[in-house]
């Protein structure tokens, strides 16, 4: 299983993608630039291609990460703008990069109105992915419910990628922390979430996964990652997500607490061995 872990740029993505080998990953998640603004960067683009080269040569995986800042849902023109300039961005550089897409989280509405919520979701992915023509695509994330309740449901998120004038540049990114609080999935029934998701067609579009354990009780809303088998989702839960066939061959990236610098060798390591206990 190609499985991994977000690793920094802070040397550049070449290096990240070398850091992330060094750790015995397979897949790797990274932030296109700084994870706090909604800048457009400059990039390197030698660096972004001797990344792609050595991916390919190790047989890596690569994902993007949209900053923390973006909301699909945006009522302000100003940053409405700011925000499509600064995800064509990100969607520039994985390409550049050979990644296989940049995951953006299902947008949050504050307003009484979710249609208008979702109306501007449809309308801003439109705009970016106009004119798109690169292989990266927009990988639209799950929530885990914080705040208007938006994207934490199979329906939404299917639906929402049929209405785009153009679905086939879009994919899902599923995250197993945020379906968890989102009660989408309660762990012990992991069966019925993946039937769930071949009847609606949702694995035909799935490219990526954050795998995570949950500090927090499934449907209690909130958002915050632990280390594999240390949270409430649990290992037992985790060896029967593994087991999927619909999961073989894509990035599942850990998003998890670092306990030391080289944990995330351990986690993969652990990972690796729940999902081999359950093949054999």
């Amino acid at each position: 299983m190609q499985i991994g872990c977000h690793v920094s740029i802070r040397y550049g993505y070449e290096e990240a993608a070398r850091t992330a080998s060094r750790l015995g990953a397979s897949a790797f998640q990274f932030f296109p630039k700084n994870p706090r603004s909604l800048g457009v960067k400059a990039y390197d683009a030698r660096d972004a291609r001797a990344c792609r080269k050595y991916c390919e040569e190790q047989n890596m995986l690569s994902i993007a990460h949209t900053a923390y800042p973006v909301n699909l849902c945006t009522v302000d023109s100003e940053l409405y703008k700011v925000t499509v300039q600064s995800v064509r961005n990100d969607l520039d550089i994985a390409e550049a990069c050979g990644a296989i897409g940049v995951v953006v989280h299902f947008g949050h509405h504050k307003g009484p109105d979710l249609l208008e919520g979702y109306k501007l979701m449809i309308q801003m992915l439109n705009e970016i992915l106009d004119s798109w023509s690169g292989k990266a695509k927009i990988l639209v994330e799950n929530n885990a419910g914080q705040g208007s309740r938006m994207g934490t449901t199979l329906e939404e998120l299917t639906q929402v990628r049929d209405l785009l004038a153009e679905p086939q540049k879009v994919g899902f990114c599923f995250d197993t922390c945020h379906a968890f609080g989102s009660g989408l999935w309660h762990g012990h029934d992991w069966e019925q979430v993946a039937d769930k998701m071949r009847e609606l067609g949702y694995f035909a579009h799935l490219c990526a996964v954050h795998l995570n354990d949950s500090i927090y009780p499934s449907g209690s809303f909130r958002d915050r990652h632990a280390r594999i088998g240390k949270g409430l989702i649990g290992d037992d839960a985790f060896a029967s997500f593994l087991r999927t066939s619909e999961l073989q061959g894509l990035p599942l990236v850990l998003e998890t607490p670092k306990e030391g610098e080289d944990s995330h060798a351990e986690e993969i390591k652990h990972v690796r061995h729940l999902a081999d206990n359950w093949q054999l």
